[in-house]
């Protein structure tokens, strides 16, 4: 089958190269220049897993191309799919400039039957406007050239959208076109072999299914950080908590992880646009002001512990490990680091930090600082500094030299924002380790035998 993508980025390039991988033949449109150039070239401007591959294989195979020329796009497609981004204006609602513009091109230059998909995530009711741009433009041609609305939203995860893709646990299909459901089927039927994964619904149910789905993820993860709150002020430890919620199948393990908050482009956008368009219909979101509340507090978690540790952090050197929101990403958006770096620098602090990906990114957005040091590894940042701040989960940093770590920082001093240690091995090797709701952390124990432990590092492995 033949697709065009309008808009290059997440979405529209993990849709592409997926489609494309199962014999398709997709069309890449974009307004920028520069980055069809760069994609021609085969430089994948995003981080994914998998995905520089999957482009350069089905370019190679002629099977994926990228245009900047909206002629040859609507020429191409049978299925005509709008990734282009939705970003929120000021007062949270989604901003569908992008999307209506897309519209309006299709509208204005199709001839022949097309099935119009909206990909990008966009409020209840976009469709119909989407529909009435690409009528509008067929009025004002004089011509009468038949289509169909589809909304099919995309569930990826970043860092596993290959995956996620390929072998999805649902596929989401809204339309009042039957003809269009026959053809969605056709198109995704190479993803569904082994069983029907494919929902059809009415086109505005499946615009409300994409940000609830958004919406309650988020929910999970502000109630957890809600509860580590209480957890630390009660004595309590919430990985213990989170192991006795998880084991009910009716709530499961998957989001309840206590950490820093929600970041990235969907959660906190979604969010927001949720709210701003319940609102639009009379509907007060009490819940998702209350999980937007939380997750804004909680990116403040960390320097609020590093200010009680220290009183003050004038002159300070501070060691980050992880500046990407989520790991196997290099994106920063609404990343809690961001929240904590400027935090950091505001007090007088310096920040030497490391990313598997992410630092490129990071000189991007804040260019070259005296207070902003990237260094090449993990163990390079605490290098002279008086505490250590764990950001981001990545793998790597799962199973540190803990005693090669204390020889190189000038105070062995951890706050860490994903749990990712044994507080009691920590406190054992004498540091001082602040965590999320892990009940009493912080306090410095003297430091053990050496056969103490060793003791203590083999439970840690252990567990």
């Amino acid at each position: 089958m033949k697709v065009t993508i309008f808009g290059s980025g997440y979405v529209g390039l993990v849709t592409a190269a997926c489609l494309a991988d199962v014999g398709n033949h997709i069309m890449c449109v974009d307004v920028d220049q520069r980055k069809i150039e760069r994609l021609r070239r085969g430089e994948v401007p995003i981080h994914e897993p998998g995905l520089d591959e999957l482009i350069a294989r089905n370019a190679a195979a002629g099977r994926l191309t990228f245009t900047d020329d909206p002629d040859a796009g609507v020429s191409h497609g049978l299925f005509q799919m709008i990734a282009v981004g939705t970003p929120p204006d000021e007062d949270g609602s989604a901003d569908l400039r992008h999307v209506l513009a897309v519209a309006e091109t299709i509208g204005s230059r199709m001839r022949d039957y097309r099935v119009i998909i909206t990909k990008s995530t966009v409020p209840v009711g976009t469709g119909d406007k989407v529909s009435a741009a690409v009528s509008a433009a067929l009025t004002r041609r004089g011509v009468a050239v038949g289509y169909d609305m589809v909304s099919n939203p995309e569930f990826l995860k970043e860092g596993a959208a290959i995956a996620d893709f390929m072998k999805p646990d649902r596929i989401v299909v809204g339309t009042d076109g039957e003809r269009a459901v026959h053809l969605m089927r056709a198109l995704y039927e190479p993803f569904t072999r082994s069983h029907d994964r494919l929902l059809a619904m009415d086109l505005r149910s499946a615009e409300l299914t994409k940000y609830a789905a958004n919406a309650m993820l988020a929910t999970r993860i502000s109630f957890m950080n809600e509860l580590a709150r209480f957890a630390e002020e009660a004595g309590a430890d919430i990985e213990s908590v989170r192991q006795g919620m998880g084991s009910d199948p009716r709530i499961g393990y998957a989001f309840i992880y206590p950490g820093l908050g929600y970041g990235g482009s969907c959660f906190p956008k979604d969010v927001k646009a949720l709210v701003r368009s319940a609102a639009d219909v009379g509907c007060d979101a009490a819940i998702l002001k209350a999980v937007e509340a939380v997750n804004e507090r909680q990116k403040r978690r960390l320097f609020d512990k590093m200010m009680g540790h220290f009183g003050s952090l004038e002159g300070k050197t501070i060691a980050m490990w992880g500046l990407a929101f989520k790991p196997n990403t290099d994106d920063m958006r609404e990343a809690p680091s961001r929240v904590l770096l400027e935090r950091l620098w505001a007090a007088g602090a310096r920040v030497r930090a490391y990313d598997p990906v992410a630092m490129r990114e990071a000189r991007s957005i804040y260019g070259e600082r005296d207070d902003f040091t990237l260094c090449s590894s993990a163990m390079e940042t605490l290098e002279g500094c008086d505490a250590l701040a764990i950001v981001t989960e990545w793998p790597e940093f799962r199973s540190p030299d803990l005693e090669a770590m204390t020889r190189t920082m000038r105070a062995p001093v951890m706050f860490d924002g994903r749990n990712l240690y044994d507080p009691t091995m920590l406190k054992g090797l004498g540091w001082r380790y602040y965590a999320i709701g892990r009940g009493e952390t912080g306090q410095v124990y003297a430091r053990t035998d050496a056969a103490d432990r060793s003791g203590a590092e083999r439970s840690v492995v252990a567990a």
